[in-house]
């Protein structure tokens, strides 16, 4: 069992500055400023932004290019690096005033970075018909070719400067501030508990921890506790979300967009047949996991499964770990795949990447963030000892690695579409679960299978529901704003579509709206189907490691390393695989049935 008063972890942040009013931190701060008021006059000097007609010196043409190429990335390294720096404190502790007034002088300065970027991008539009030119006279320009090509296709959908200039600056006081906003009052959002004859008062992201609770009515009062909790803030939050999604809609028609989710397609590099045949596979898989929670439900002794029972720990034995027992099997796990990955995951543990406590004012849920300056990644998680936090922490060291792999790139071709930057934490997290899985004793195999298909459950089931949910959301966004009371209905209405008689109709959640924050960044609409893609994309990977072994493994490290730049159907297409086939998602779905299967014969 895991030790109660054991000492988890806080991120160290000491190697990459002295702290938020150090002199080295806010010496880089003053260079970022710097850096943009020469990259401001040098965009002047050389009349960058949308051209009347090509230019006739492919040679000066050339050189301004390479020259603007490494202006960015140098600009960007820094500002990614700051950046990280301050979410580290603040995403830990939203009370922290220096950290969210540097945030806001960041945020300031983003704006003046993403008036840069619109010209140019602008300007690389005007390009087109001179890149191969071009690019054969400078070899930047050869190396940045595919982010160039992209940027001469979005080119197409940016406003007039001016506007965009306006949209940017709009941000800081719109979308910006509501993604602020719904992170700030769910992370400081407090709420009274009762267990074992004493009452506490917890912060939300313990309560909703104790949905892993083994006691019904642990998990009963701590469900009914967090919708009284989000309840209690629901009309500040709607008004962020219809603030969101206003700002979408609108500037998605200004900008010639056929709709708010064409935006997000283009940045995660697919098309609208690929999420065709993703979402017609994940819809024909509805039954498979109905069946799953029906079997669950019969598990636990009851005839239909009630929303605060979706996470019950299911099983005879159910795994718990220290945070030591943790770190030790996911780095020996992680080895059995390749020494580069377990030293990485070792590295990661003992030089304090990772910031495991729940507490008061830190955000809920994980992530992982890469902090360029220094070549490092950083991970938050929120640590109960349970073995859905050992597959959390496996997935996100995935995304650690997975920016390991992209070491020494030009910042401008890191990165990944939000379909592929699951791949190396989807494929991490299956290591160690069917690792798990493999060694298991029987009796112990239902509690394991009972965690990976709750995770696929809500990464294919709920990630659905969710789409559906946005989808409409932005429908009726054109003509009025919504109420609170709309968004329960609509997303009630979401998840009895998804799924069916899998719950029990009269329990489910209506305010996954309100805690969910990724509808509430003003850049990033429908980050939902990513999720399932990267699932599934992930599985289809580690399928053909099974079969190709240590082959497989510098292919799977390029891949990694090549996601920042091309399309997807590109790269998955040198694996073989057809990501607008309904068959290879299906194939995909095929081995989280097989698990279903396994699951409904075990006894509970």
């Amino acid at each position: 069992m895991p030790q109660t008063k054991e000492s988890l972890p806080h991120w160290d942040l000491s190697n990459i500055y002295s702290g938020l009013e150090a002199e080295d931190f806010r010496g880089d701060l003053k260079k970022l400023q710097q850096m943009l008021d020469a990259l401001d006059t040098a965009i002047e000097q050389h009349g960058i932004g949308r051209l009347d007609a090509p230019p006739r010196d492919i040679a000066a043409a050339a050189r301004t290019l390479g020259e603007l190429l490494e202006r960015l990335n140098e600009l960007l390294m820094l500002r990614s690096t700051l950046s990280a720096y301050v979410s580290g404190f603040y995403t830990t502790d939203s009370y922290n005033k220096v950290a969210a007034r540097t945030i806001s002088e960041l945020e300031q300065l983003g704006v003046r970075i993403d008036r840069i970027m619109v010209r140019f991008e602008a300007w690389v539009g005007s390009l087109d018909t001179q890149l191969d030119s071009i690019c054969s006279e400078t070899p930047i320009a050869a190396e940045h070719r595919l982010v160039l090509d992209e940027m001469v296709e979005q080119s197409r959908y940016l406003m007039d400067s001016r506007l965009e200039d306006l949209a940017s600056e709009l941000m800081l006081s719109g979308g910006g501030a509501m993604w602020k906003l719904q992170g700030t009052v769910t992370s400081q959002l407090k709420m009274p508990f009762e267990r074992d004859g004493q009452t506490e008062t917890l912060p939300m992201t313990k309560i909703r921890n104790l949905a892993y609770d083994p006691d019904e009515a642990v998990r009963r009062r701590a469900f009914e506790t967090e919708i009284r909790g989000w309840e209690s803030i629901r009309e500040s939050v709607a008004f962020a979300m219809n603030s969101v999604k206003g700002s979408a809609v609108t500037l998605a028609k200004w900008r010639g967009r056929e709709d708010v989710l064409h935006q997000s397609l283009d940045q995660n590099r697919i098309d609208r047949e690929t999420l065709r045949a993703l979402m017609d596979a994940m819809k024909g898989s509805f039954p498979t996991f109905r069946r799953y929670l029906q079997s669950k439900a019969q598990k636990l002794g009851k005839e239909k499964l009630p929303w605060w029972d979706l996470f019950a720990p299911v099983g005879k034995v159910n795994p718990t770990y220290t945070w030591k027992e943790l770190s030790n099997y996911v780095v020996t796990q992680f080895g059995a795949f390749s020494d580069e990955l377990a030293d990485f995951a070792h590295n990661a543990f003992e030089k304090k990447w990772i910031d495991a406590e729940p507490r008061d004012g830190k955000r809920g849920g994980a992530f992982c963030m890469r902090v360029p300056g220094v070549e490092e990644s950083r991970i938050l998680c929120n640590f109960d000892g349970s073995f859905d936090q050992l597959l959390t922490v496996s997935h996100e060291l995935g995304h650690g690695f997975h920016n390991y792999c992209q070491k020494g790139l030009p910042v401008l071709k890191r990165g990944a579409p939000m379909t592929l930057a699951e791949t190396a934490s989807i494929f991490c997290e299956t290591l160690v679960l069917n690792a798990a899985l493999d060694a298991a004793e029987p009796e112990a195999q239902v509690g394991i299978l009972e965690n990976q298909l709750i995770g696929a459950t809500q990464v294919i089931v709920d990630i659905y529901s969710r789409f559906l949910f946005e989808s409409e959301v932005c429908r009726r966004r054109v003509n009025a704003e919504m109420s609170a009371d709309d968004f329960c209905e609509l997303m009630i209405e979401s998840q009895k579509k998804t799924y069916g008689d899998g719950l029990d109709p009269d329990h489910l959640h209506p305010y996954l709206w309100l805690l969910k924050p990724h509808y509430y960044s003003g850049g990033l609409h429908f980050y939902n189907f990513p999720y399932a893609f990267g699932l599934l994309f992930g599985l289809g990977i580690y399928a053909i490691y099974r079969k190709e072994g240590e082959a497989f493994i510098p292919r799977y490290k390029e891949l990694l390393r090549s996601t920042g730049a091309g399309k997807v159907a590109d790269l998955a297409g040198s694996f073989g695989i057809d990501v607008r086939s309904t068959d290879f998602w299906k194939s995909s779905l095929g081995i989280v049935a097989e698990q279903v299967d396994r699951y409904c014969e075990l006894e509970g």
